[in-house]
């Protein structure tokens, strides 16, 4: 089997190319903007520098026409409020998704968010009507319809992952957990977040990469997919187990920033679809 992955230059693509090195009976294809250096590339990987910002019709074959396609590129984060994702980024992945499409693929898992649900507070299932207060989760969730409508003139197994939070090693400077770690290491003596209060849904990104992979080899038409823990934990939480684990020492200056407007006070996921699909898995 062959299995092509775009944005795999990212943080999660870089976890989706090991998991699935790992896997040992697929042939991978690396798709990115810019060249990835060998030394992270699984070895036997092909590799195929492409814009999907500038499709053609011959970007299938360009890929190496693989049996699969695990989408992770989007271009514009992590501004969330930014209009480009639903004036310039949405056209442009619909484009390159549906040329993939026209031209012979016939499986594809696609990377969506967890701010599809909007500011709805609890366990969200899949079920859950989509509201997006955010231009980046309105694109998602656009880009989700756009792709089912397809399904109706070209038949082609879609799985839509809702990704909720996600940490670990390779993810960009500008999240709590690298940041966290560069204040220890130039023995800053606080940590400024904010109140910490927030309920969130984390998983470390190496076990995301594995299930990622897990629902796209199955090469059904699974649907809306929560890719999550299913555990609720406050940030404040979160921070204090890394500190522990690591044993840093840092004082955490709580409050100093505002919580963010685009997302609710305490959300998490509902895993009973996932268990189910990760059990026929097995």
């Amino acid at each position: 089997m062959k299995v092509a992955v775009t944005g795999a230059a990212g943080f999660i693509g870089s976890h989706v190319l090991d998991a699935l090195a790992r896997r040992g009976d697929v042939e991978i294809v690396a798709v990115s903007r810019r060249e990835i250096p060998a030394g992270r590339l699984p070895p036997g990987a092909a590799q195929v520098i492409l814009d999907i910002a500038a499709p053609t019709e011959a970007d299938y074959d360009r890929i190496g026409r693989p049996d699969v396609l695990v989408h992770l590129a989007w271009d514009g984060l992590p501004d969330y409020l930014s209009p480009h994702h639903f004036e310039t980024e949405l056209p442009a992945q619909y484009r390159f998704l549906k040329m993939l499409i026209e031209g012979g693929l016939r499986s594809l898992l696609v990377t969506g968010t967890c701010y599809e649900y909007g500011m709805l507070d609890g366990e969200l299932a899949e079920e859950t009507i989509a509201a997006p207060a955010s231009p980046y989760a309105h694109a998602k969730v656009a880009l989700h319809g756009q792709l089912e409508l397809l399904k109706a003139e070209i038949p082609f197994a879609l799985t839509w992952a809702r990704l909720f939070y996600t940490w670990g090693p390779g993810q960009a400077s500008g999240s709590i957990f690298p940041m966290l770690r560069a204040a220890v290491e130039r023995g800053d003596s606080s940590f400024p977040m904010s109140p910490g209060e927030q309920v969130r849904d984390y998983l470390a990104v190496e076990e995301m990469a594995r299930i990622l992979v897990a629902l796209a080899l199955r090469q059904e038409d699974l649907g809306p997919v929560n890719v999550c823990s299913g555990v609720p934990v406050r940030m404040r939480s979160l921070v204090e187990q890394w500190l522990e684990s690591n044993g840093w020492k840092i004082a955490l200056d709580l409050g100093k920033y505002p919580y963010p407007t685009y997302e609710p006070l305490a959300f998490w996921g509902s895993t009973e679809k996932l268990e189910r699909l990760l059990a026929g898995s097995a």
